[in-house]
């Protein structure tokens, strides 16, 4: 145990740890701005400040780095989005308003992170497929929150995970061309699109 332990008090775990991260950062930061022909190891390397020896410490190969990269991102966005519903007071109009105005803050804070999301998480095979099981996942988070928000008036579970399905899907396609410039909605006005598509696909009709 002595001797895992050095720089700081931590050990070599915790070190190869923080430079894992470093590592998804840059990535994350490379793959928005170059696009994957582009985003090489010595790139990623070069914006974490690492050498290729420490790459190799965390992955066998870039598409390894592409993949956590694009799972760090989808991790963050479902962590804020659960976590604005459970703080979030009042109507549900008022919360689900919320939960999209805290998302929309997210991508003009971090736009490189929007990009690896939505624009460039089908650029190879590997990706493609990762995408395909995240927007499922999303799709399950978008109907458990419609049932968190609107309870006897959400969708049963399987038609809630269909129309959220149709949400997150949708909204990737939305976002993407509002980061490209090629929608001309606000800010505020990409907030309230989002949050009229959510009700209008979780909530039954009378």
């Amino acid at each position: 145990m002595t001797s895992e332990r050095s720089y700081g008090g931590r050990t070599a775990p915790e070190r190869a740890a923080e430079r894992r991260q470093r590592l998804v950062d840059a990535t994350v930061e490379v793959f928005a701005e170059c696009g994957e022909a582009r985003a090489t190891m010595t790139a990623v390397c070069q914006a974490a400040g690492l050498t290729e020896r420490y790459f190799y410490e965390s992955f066998h190969h870039l598409d390894d780095a592409l993949l956590a990269a694009l799972d760090s991102v989808c991790d963050e966005i479902i962590t804020l989005t659960t976590s604005t519903v459970e703080q979030s007071t009042g109507p549900a109009e008022a919360r689900v308003h919320a939960v999209m105005s805290a998302f929309v803050t997210f991508v003009e804070r971090s736009p490189a992170k929007a990009r690896v999301a939505v624009t460039h998480s089908s650029a190879n095979p590997r990706l493609r497929a990762r995408r395909h099981e995240l927007i499922l996942v999303l799709a399950d988070v978008v109907a458990r929150e419609a049932t968190r928000l609107y309870g006897d008036a959400a969708w049963p579970a399987e038609r809630a995970r269909l129309f959220g399905l149709v949400y997150v899907a949708g909204f990737a396609e939305l976002l993407s061309t509002w980061l490209d410039g090629e929608v001309g909605l606000s800010a505020a006005e990409l907030v309230d699109t989002a949050a009229d598509l959510f009700a209008a696909l979780s909530r039954q009709t009378d």
